[in-house]
């Protein structure tokens, strides 16, 4: 199921009458790109479904099979192209071959404090202040320009092209490095992401990201650097002493901190990419239905730029979206 825009395009998210979109996580419309990236995968699984039905899968196998292979490529993209960028190719080889060190469960896998509440935050500081949409001339700042929550116009539907390298012929917008700036309008975030509020420091994201650490108790990044054998950061390399604080780190600000000294923003550093990387992986291997558990020599399927490879650019090249 798939919205119709303005001008009869299939190019929005299904909505109802007020125009809220009808998805499994409303979170997933609160911003304009991450919409589009939501209908992209609606519209990888139906291309999908069209695929099974033309190659003869009997009817009554064809949304089993088309969820299997849509959550198989997918999680092959996390650990075999988001990950590897994220921390690093050396970490994701090290877990590749050895496993985790850290992340164990019992029964059940589980999203630790750690992960979601500062590492898997990372991605704030990579947010750009401004985006181009389109070639039709669409711009606008993170927020409130790209807000979501409402309807796509004709005008504003994302060309990828933008986002993701799909042709020699486009360069697209490159992320921020990982550091400890933020981007000056998710300092500013409108009352429609935070809702009502009479402490003006929640519409700044990094308060919130911060204030949320502090609210769970999170310990110091130098705390898990030295649990995993990691040499922490000075103080000076942090560079909060020069503002007079004398503790150690907040979570959150030192895996930033820690990707900027050590690896100049390109990808995470090693308490902030181990506590990514073993977590989405023990995810994988805690799910028997993934491709990890279910068939470990298992490569995709559908076409991609190279054989036996599957990226989030095939992907959107194949939901005909590119």
């Amino acid at each position: 199921m798939l919205g119709i825009n303005e001008v009869g395009e299939l190019n929005d998210l299904p909505r109802n009458r007020q125009g809220r979109a009808l998805v499994g996580d409303p979170r997933n419309d609160v911003h304009l790109i991450i919409s589009q990236l939501h209908l992209a995968f609606l519209k990888f699984h139906n291309r999908v479904v069209d695929l099974l039905r033309e190659q003869g899968t009997p009817a009554g196998n064809v949304f089993n099979e088309a969820r299997r292979l849509v959550r198989w490529h997918y999680q092959w993209i996390v650990a075999h192209e988001f990950l590897p960028l994220s921390v690093g190719d050396a970490l994701m080889n090290d877990l590749l071959e050895n496993g985790p060190r850290f992340y164990r469960f019992v029964e059940e896998p589980f999203i630790p404090a750690e992960f979601a509440d500062a590492a898997y935050r990372f991605g704030h500081s990579q947010i750009r202040n401004r985006y181009t949409l389109n070639a039709k001339g669409a711009t606008g700042n993170v927020f409130p320009d790209c807000a979501g929550t409402c309807p796509v116009p004709h005008e504003r539907v994302i060309d990828w092209r933008y986002f993701f390298t799909l042709d020699s012929h486009h360069t697209p917008q490159a992320s921020k490095k990982i550091d400890t700036s933020l981007a000056h309008a998710l300092l500013h975030l409108p009352t429609s992401v935070v809702g009502d509020t009479t402490t003006p420091e929640q519409h700044s994201l990094a308060y919130r990201d911060l204030e949320r650490g502090l609210a769970l108790n999170l310990p110091a990044g130098e705390t898990i650097a030295r649990y995993m054998g990691v040499e922490p950061l000075r103080a000076n390399d942090v560079g909060l002493n020069k503002l007079g604080y004398q503790g150690e780190t907040p979570l959150f600000y030192y895996i930033l901190k820690e990707a900027e000294v050590r690896n100049s923003g390109h990808f995470l550093g090693s308490v902030g990419g181990r506590i990514v990387a073993e977590v989405l992986l023990g995810l994988l291997d805690g799910d028997p239905t993934s491709y990890r558990n279910a068939d470990n020599a298992w490569t995709p399927t559908l076409p991609g730029e190279r054989a036996g490879d599957f990226t989030l650019a095939d992907l959107l090249r194949f939901a005909s979206v590119a």
